[in-house]
């Protein structure tokens, strides 16, 4: 039986390093704004689609960069 590895739903500072070519620093930066723009606590996840819906990228571009863990 082979079992299907969902899709990844989240975003990390290491993808938004990987796809916008930000230095780590400048990552924890965007993502502190990326929770302040969606209204959520430190520590509070930031998906994928909400990223796409700040970035101006597709899910498609994203998940090209995040890949399968």
């Amino acid at each position: 039986m082979v079992k299907k590895v969902p899709d990844r739903l989240i975003i990390y500072t290491q993808d938004i390093e990987n796809i916008l070519g930000k230095s780590a620093r400048s990552a924890r930066k965007y993502m502190s704004r990326l929770r302040k723009i969606f209204q959520k606590e430190r520590g509070q996840f930031i998906s994928v689609e909400e990223f796409c819906a700040a970035s101006g990228l597709t899910e498609e571009q994203v998940r090209i960069f995040i890949g399968r863990d």
